[in-house]
C-alpha cells in the first residue's frame, strides 16, 4: 500500500530544516599561505597582505578582517593604500593593476574591487616599456606614478585609471641632463623606486636600477637634480627634513645624499657598508626615522656578509649605541614602521615584519626591543600540524587555569598593546568558551582560543621533556654569543624542525570537567596529564604493553620505542604528565578514549587495543586484533609507500612477461594484444586503488592489509549483558569491520585504589562487507547520545534514559547501522556508499537549535571522501541535509577535518590555515567589521564601481554571504590556495605519510594535472 505524504507536513518539515541547518564557510584562521606583498595604511590603521595565489587579506583591530581574490590566478607583488582614503591598489605579476575599496553596506564594510587597469604602450613597443616595477600612490590621493622596466614613468589618475599622457616621464627626458660619460653605452635599466618629497608633494625621486636617482618636478615637468650612484640601486628613502636621501645598494652599502639643487651630484655625502670589508649581500630596503629626543632609528633588511651569513634572513636596527640584527627563520617579504601621534609622524613605536611563514612585530620603545604577541595571523604551523581536537563550552575555572599557565610562558613578550587597531569589530561576544587543540610534529600540543573570529594562542604543552631526545635543554636559540658580529638575535616562532619524528602527536582527548588530558604519539606512547598550577619535579614511570601478546612469527621492522628519562623532570605550571603507556610494537596510536569518571584510558594501534587504569597506574586488558596476513602492519612507517612501489613493479613485470610470452607464441593478432595489455593495466591500477571514487560497494577480503587496525574506541554505561542492569563497557571498532565489546567492573569509590578493574569480553560484531568502522555511539532510551563523562555530575546534561531499550549506532565507511542492545540485532541502516564510491571519512555527534527555540536536537554529522557534509537524524538515521564542503581531490583537507559539539568544524586549507565552517543557524562565528574613512576625507564623494559592461572593470563583491555560500570570500580563498598542488602535498606530509590518517584515507595519491578547483560545487 502506498503511503501518501501531506503537502503541509512536507513544507513544515522543510521549514524545520531551514530553522536548524544552514551551511556557511565563515572565517579562515592562521597565517596566509605563501604571502608575497605587504601594505599598510597609517590613517586607517589597516594591514594588507597579498599572496601568490592572488588573494588579498586586510587586518585591523582584532576581529576586523576582510578578504578578496583577484580573478587572475597571479601573484600579488605590491599593495599600496591611497593616502587618507579607504581605497588601495594591488599590482599582480601579470602586470595588471586593481583598485579596491571598503564600502559600508547595512552597517558593515565590505571589500569591493572597483576597477582594473593594464598599461598599454605604443604599437610595436617591447613589453618592458609598460612592465610596472615601482608604484607611488601620491599624497593627493588622485595620482599613481608607475615606474616600468623600460625606465619610463607613467602618471595615472585614480580611481578611474585614466592615463595622463602629458605628464608621463620618458627616459629621454631624464637622460637629457646626465653627463655622457655616466650614461655610456648602458641604459638606465628599470625604475627601482619612486619616492615623494615629504615637504613638497610636487617633487618625486625616481631611482633607476643602475644607480641613477633623479629629482623630478611634476609641475614644471623637468628634472631638478641628478644623483649619480655607481652601484646597483635597491631602494631609496627620503628623510623627513626633505634635504637628505638614503639609497641602498646591491653591494651591502647605503648612501646619504644631500638635496642641494646643484646638478649633477656625483658623490654621496656619506657611504657606509654596515657589515664590513668583505663582500656583502644587497640591502633590499632602508629607512631612517627621527625621534623627538635622541638619535634616529636606522632600519634596513639584508646586507649580511655574503660568505659567512649569506643564508640569514635579517633586519638590522641601529639606534644610538644599540645595534641588533634580527634573525628570522624564513625569507623576508617586506616591513614597515608604525609611528606615534595622530598624524603618525611621532617617534617610531614598532616595526612590523612580514616573512614567508609568520608576521613579527618588534616593540621599539621597550628596552631590549621585545616581540609583541600577535592576536591574529599566528603561524599554526610553527611545527607541522598532525592532528586536532575541539572542546566546546569550557568551564570558567579550567579556562582561567589554562590562561594562567599560558601567561607564565609569555613573559618574554612586550607588554605594549597590539599597535594595529583599524576599524570596529561589530561581532557579538562569543556565547561560550571554546578550545581548539592542535598536535604537532615536534611533540607539542597547542591550545587555541577558538571562541571568536581570532584564533588566539593560549598555552603550549611540550611532551619532549619526558623522553631522551637529541635536543640540548641548555641550548638557548634566542640569544647570540657575547661579542658576536653581526649581533644576531633570533626572533619569530616558526621552527619546522623536529628533534625526533617519533614525538609527533597523533591523538588528543581533553576532559573539560576533570582537567585530565590524554595525548598519544607516533611511537606508541600514551601520556596522561593533569593540570597543576605550580611547577613540579617528578618522574614519569612507563608501563610497557605488549599488544602482540607473545604471538610467534611476527617481527617488528619499524621504529624503536622512545627512551624515557629515569631521573626526575621539572615540569612548568600547566599540564604535567603523571602516567605513560608505551605500546609494543611502538606503532602509531590510531585511537584513544578517556573516561575521567572511571579513571580509564583506552588506546589502539594497528596491532590491537587495550585500556589502562591511570589511578592505579596499571594496564587492565589487551586484545590483539592482528590478522595473520597483516604483514604490512609490522613494517612500520613508510611501508605504504613501499607497497605502492612494489605493486607498480609487480604489475609492470606482469605486463612485460605477458608481452614476452606472446612474442614467443608468434601471436599476430594486434587487437587481441591490445585487449590483453589494456586488461593487465586496468588490473594494475585496480590493485593500487589509486582512485577511491571509482570503487563500488563490494565485500572486502579478510586478507586485506591493516584489517586489525583500531579505528575507534568508545566507553559507555549501557545494557550489554541483559536488559535490566546497565554496566560500564568498552567498545572498539577495527579497519576490518569488527566491533568488540567488553564489560567492565569498576570498584566502588571507597575501594577504587585497592580493588582492580576487571574486563570480560561480551560481544563481537562482524560487518558483512568488512568496511572499516569509523564511529560508535550508544543511544539511550529516548534516542539521544549518552552524555560525556562527568557531564551529568556537573548538571550540564540530563541523565540518560535507562528505562527504554538502548541502541548501538555503528558507523562504517559505507553505511550507518543501528543495533538493539543487549541482543545486538540489526534494526535499521542507512547506506551512504553509492556507485560514485562515497566513503565516510569523519563522523561526529552535534547539537542543533534554531535562533528562537532553546530546544536542542542531536544529529550525526558525516564528512565523506567526496568532501560532502551530511546531517543525519537520530535515532531514525535518515538523511536530513547535505552540502558540498571540501573538494574531493583535497584528501589532506578531508583528513584534517574536526567537528565541534554545536555544528561547526575546522579543516586545513593550507599547512598554516584552518577554514572554519558552520552547519548551524544558531552558532555562526564570522567577522562583522566597519571601517570608516579618515575624518579629513569623509566629505569626499566615494568613487562608484565601474559598470559591468566595461570589460576591464567588472564589479565583484567578495564579502561573506550567508545565503550564498558559493560566493563567500572563504570559498574563493580556499579555491586560490588549492590551485597550488604543493599546498596539498605540504599538508599531507604532516597529516599522512607514516601516520594513521594515511591509512584511514585508504588512498594512494596520484598526480593531478589541470584540475578545475570548485570547492565541491
Amino acid at each position: 500500500m502506498k503511503r501518501f505524504r501531506r503537502h503541509g507536513h512536507e513544507s513544515q518539515r522543510d521549514k524545520h530544516k531551514q530553522d536548524l541547518y544552514q551551511f556557511n564557510k565563515t572565517v579562515e584562521h592562521g597565517f596566509p599561505h605563501q604571502p608575497s606583498a605587504l601594505g599598510f595604511s597609517p590613517s586607517l590603521e589597516l594591514l594588507a597582505i597579498g599572496t601568490r595565489s592572488g588573494a588579498i587579506k586586510l587586518y585591523g583591530a582584532p576581529g576586523v578582517e576582510f578578504m578578496g581574490l583577484h580573478d587572475e590566478n597571479a601573484a600579488v607583488t605590491q599593495v599600496h593604500f591611497l593616502p587618507n582614503q579607504v581605497e588601495f591598489v594591488t599590482l599582480l605579476d601579470d602586470n595588471s593593476l586593481h583598485m579596491w575599496t571598503l564600502r559600508a553596506h547595512n552597517g558593515m564594510s565590505e571589500l569591493l574591487e572597483i576597477g582594473r587597469f593594464t598599461l598599454s604602450g605604443p604599437p610595436g613597443a617591447p613589453p618592458s616599456v609598460t612592465r610596472v616595477t615601482a608604484v607611488l600612490a601620491h599624497s593627493s590621493g588622485e595620482l599613481l606614478l608607475l615606474g616600468t622596466e623600460g625606465g619610463h614613468v607613467f602618471v595615472v589618475e585614480v580611481p578611474g585609471f585614466r592615463e595622463l599622457e602629458e605628464n608621463n616621464i620618458s627616459v629621454d627626458d631624464v637622460q637629457s641632463r646626465v653627463p655622457e660619460e655616466y650614461v655610456g653605452r648602458r641604459n638606465l635599466e628599470c625604475v627601482e623606486a619612486l619616492q615623494e618629497n615629504p615637504l613638497n608633494p610636487r617633487q618625486v625621486l625616481i631611482g633607476y636600477s643602475r644607480g641613477l636617482m633623479v629629482l623630478w618636478d611634476l609641475d614644471r615637468r623637468r628634472p631638478v637634480q641628478h644623483f649619480l650612484g655607481t652601484q646597483q640601486l635597491e631602494s631609496v628613502w627620503w628623510m623627513e627634513d626633505g634635504g637628505n636621501i638614503l639609497s641602498s645598494h646591491s653591494d651591502g652599502s647605503y648612501c646619504n645624499w644631500t638635496v642641494t639643487g646643484e646638478d649633477p651630484q656625483t658623490e654621496p655625502e656619506k657611504q657606509e657598508i654596515p657589515y664590513g670589508a668583505f663582500p656583502c649581500k644587497a640591502i633590499s630596503k632602508v629607512l631612517q626615522l627621527p625621534t623627538k629626543q635622541g638619535p634616529p632609528f636606522l632600519i634596513f633588511s639584508g646586507g649580511m656578509p655574503r660568505a659567512s651569513y649569506g643564508d640569514r634572513h635579517c633586519i638590522s636596527i641601529i639606534h644610538s649605541k644599540t645595534h641588533e640584527a634580527l634573525d628570522f627563520t624564513s625569507r623576508i617579504i617586506d616591513f614597515f614602521v608604525i609611528r606615534e601621534g595622530e598624524d603618525h609622524r611621532g617617534d617610531p613605536s614598532a616595526v612590523v615584519v612580514l616573512v614567508e611563514e609568520e608576521l613579527v612585530v618588534i616593540d621599539l620603545q621597550t628596552e631590549g626591543w621585545p616581540v609583541i604577541q600577535t592576536p591574529y595571523l599566528v603561524p599554526l604551523h610553527c611545527s607541522a600540524i598532525t592532528c586536532s581536537h575541539h572542546v566546546s563550552s569550557i568551564p570558567l575555572k579550567l579556562w582561567e587555569r589554562v590562561q594562567a599557565a599560558g601567561a607564565n610562558q609569555n613573559t618574554h613578550y612586550s607588554r605594549k598593546p597590539w599597535p594595529i587597531n583599524g576599524g570596529q569589530n561589530l561581532s557579538p561576544d562569543p556565547p561560550q568558551r571554546d578550545l581548539l587543540l592542535t598536535g604537532h610534529e615536534d611533540g607539542t600540543v597547542r591550545f587555541w582560543d577558538a571562541s571568536g573570529v581570532c584564533l588566539f594562542p593560549m598555552y603550549k604543552l611540550s611532551t619532549a621533556g619526558v623522553f631522551h631526545t637529541d635536543a640540548d635543554p641548555n641550548d638557548n636559540m634566542n640569544q647570540g654569543s657575547e661579542g658576536e658580529w653581526p649581533p644576531f638575535r633570533k626572533v619569530g616562532c616558526f621552527d619546522p624542525y623536529s628533534d625526533d619524528p617519533r614525538l609527533g602527536i597523533q591523538k588528543i582527548h581533553l576532559c573539560k570537567y576533570s582537567g585530565y588530558l590524554t595525548v598519544a604519539g607516533t611511537a606508541g606512547q600514551i601520556l596522561v596529564l593533569e593540570l597543576n598550577d605550580e611547577a613540579a619535579e617528578q618522574t614519569v614511570e612507563a608501563t610497557v604493553v605488549d599488544l602482540l601478546q607473545g604471538q610467534e612469527g611476527f617481527r617488528w621492522k619499524g621504529q624503536a620505542r622512545l627512551d624515557v628519562r629515569e631521573e626526575p623532570v621539572l615540569f612548568p605550571p600547566g599540564f604535567q604528565p603523571f602516567a605513560l603507556v608505551q605500546c609494543q610494537p611502538p606503532a602509531v596510536v590510531t585511537a584513544i578514549a578517556l573516561h575521567s569518571e572511571w579513571k580509564l584510558v583506552a588506546f589502539g594501534t594497528s596491532h590491537g587495543f587495550g585500556f589502562y587504569d591511570y589511578q592505579q597506574k596499571k594496564n587492565i586488558m589487551v586484545k590483539c586484533t592482528l590478522n595473520p596476513s597483516d604483514q604490512m602492519a609490522l613494517e612500520g612507517p613508510l611501508s605504504r609507500v613501499k607497497s605502492i612501489k612494489k605493486s607498480l613493479r609487480q604489475s609492470f613485470r606482469r605486463i612485460r612477461r605477458s608481452r614476452v610470452s606472446m612474442r614467443k607464441h608468434h601471436t599476430t593478432n594486434a587487437a587481441k594484444l591490445q585487449e590483453i595489455n589494456a586488461r593487465l593495466e586496468a588490473e594494475a591500477l585496480q590493485e593500487m586503488e589509486l582512485a577511491p571514487v571509482q570503487r563500488k560497494i563490494e565485500a572486502r577480503s579478510s586478507d586485506d592489509s591493516f584489517t586489525g587496525l583500531v579505528r575507534t574506541l568508545y566507553f559507555a554505561d549501557t545494557f550489554v549483558s541483559d536488559s535490566t542492569h546497565s554496566t560500564p563497557s568498552l567498545w572498539a571498532g577495527t579497519n576490518g569491520g569488527a566491533v568488540f565489546a567488553y564489560v567492565l567492573r569498576i570498584p566502588s569509590v571507597e575501594r577504587r585504589m585497592e580493588d582492580p578493574v576487571m574486563a570480560h569480553p561480551a560481544k563481537e560484531i562482524q560487518l558483512m562487507h568488512r568496511a572499516p568502522v569509523v564511529g560508535l555511539v550508544v543511544l539511550d532510551g529516548k534516542g539521544a547520545p549518552l552524555p560525556e563523562p562527568l557531564e551529568v555530575a556537573h548538571d550540564l546534561a540530563r541523565s540518560p534514559e535507562m528505562h527504554g531499550s538502548h541502541h548501538l549506532l555503528v558507523v562504517s565507511e559505507e553505511q550507518l547501522k543501528l543495533f538493539t542492545l543487549p541482543k545486538v540485532s540489526s534494526k535499521s541502516k542507512l547506506k551512504l556508499t553509492a556507485v560514485d564510491g562515497s566513503r565516510v571519512r569523519r563522523v561526529g555527534v552535534a547539537w542543533f537549535g534554531s535562533r528562537t527555540d532553546e530546544q536542542l536536537e542531536s544529529s550525526m554529522v558525516v564528512l565523506t571522501n567526496q568532501g560532502e557534509l551530511h546531517v543525519i537524524s537520530l535515532p531514525s538515521i535518515k538523511m536530513l541535509v547535505h552540502y558540498p564542503c571540501i573538494r574531493r581531490e583535497d584528501v589532506s583537507g578531508i583528513a584534517s577535518c574536526v567537528f565541534t559539539k554545536y555544528g561547526q568544524g575546522f579543516y586545513l586549507i593550507s599547512p598554516s590555515e584552518f577554514e572554519r565552517f558552520s552547519l548551524s543557524t544558531r552558532w555562526v562565528v564570522e567577522p562583522h567589521s566597519l571601517v570608516e574613512a579618515p575624518l579629513q576625507m569623509r566629505c569626499k564623494k566615494p568613487s562608484s564601481p565601474i559598470h559591468k559592461n566595461q570589460p576591464d572593470t567588472e564589479h565583484r563583491n567578495f564579502t561573506r554571504d550567508r545565503e550564498g555560500y558559493e560566493n563567500s570570500a572563504s570559498q574563493v580563498m580556499e579555491h586560490a590556495l588549492l590551485n597550488d598542488e604543493s599546498v596539498l602535498q605540504e599538508i599531507q606530509k604532516s597529516l599522512e605519510g607514516d601516520q594513521p590518517s594515511f591509512l584511514e584515507n585508504n588512498v594512494k595519491t596520484k598526480s593531478r594535472e589541470g584540475n578545475v578547483l570548485s570547492n565541491g560545487v
